[in-house]
């Protein structure tokens, strides 16, 4: 039977979070929007959640075309991009802001006072800066563009992961930046000893 790895444990405080881990939809999950997704947590605290789907495309935008479209390129340089970003995702991050952009990358690119730095050298930038420099071809080694994201209350995510509605595991940087989406969620199950074919919406529950 799967379990969540315990939240983590903040030196100062002793509070425990879910920083830098994956959240996986469970079969019981309510809100279809959420069905099958693997979320990246960034930040977690008393106060809410807010982390980004890694596993779901944006619909009909590539990233060259979205950075033509958001004027960080201009449009003669649409095929230099497509050999340069063509290859990047460009992810529905979540129901929150969605028209706005988010880059989870690698720890090789920083931004003052713009980038989070959260866990296992991943990191997270929301300014055009970034895609500017991806463009460039002086961003990070390893990046994806996620439009808008997923974000909890106070309170509101623990009570779904005590509903059976998510399993929290061990995040594996590599599946972040991997481009294949649809394998995600049964690579990220599997990677943390858990047959995807054992799940049930009764998993969990007494």
């Amino acid at each position: 039977m799967p379990t969540s790895l315990p939240p983590r444990q903040t030196a100062l405080s002793g509070t425990t979070f879910l920083d830098g881990q994956f959240l996986v939809a469970m079969p019981g999950m309510a809100d279809e929007r959420f069905a099958r997704s693997v979320v990246y947590i960034c930040a977690h605290s008393s106060d809410g959640a807010m982390g980004i789907i890694v596993n779901k495309a944006a619909a009909d935008i590539s990233m060259p075309d979205l950075l033509v479209q958001l004027e960080v390129a201009p449009e003669a340089d649409a095929i230099r991009l497509r050999e340069r970003v063509g290859h990047m995702p460009v992810l529905m991050g979540g129901p929150v802001e969605g028209r706005r952009g988010f880059v989870l990358h690698s720890d090789d690119f920083h931004i003052a006072q713009s980038t989070l730095i959260i866990d296992d050298g991943i990191c997270l930038t929301a300014t055009v800066e970034i895609l500017r420099a991806i463009a460039s071809g002086e961003g990070p080694a390893s990046a994806v563009l996620a439009l808008g994201y997923a974000g909890w209350q106070a309170g509101q995510l623990e009570s779904e992961i005590m509903a059976n509605g998510w399993l929290n595991c061990q995040a594996d940087p590599s599946l972040i930046f991997n481009p294949d989406l649809e394998s995600k969620y049964e690579r990220t199950l599997r990677g943390n000893g858990i047959d995807p074919a054992m799940l049930s919406a009764s998993v969990g529950r007494a």
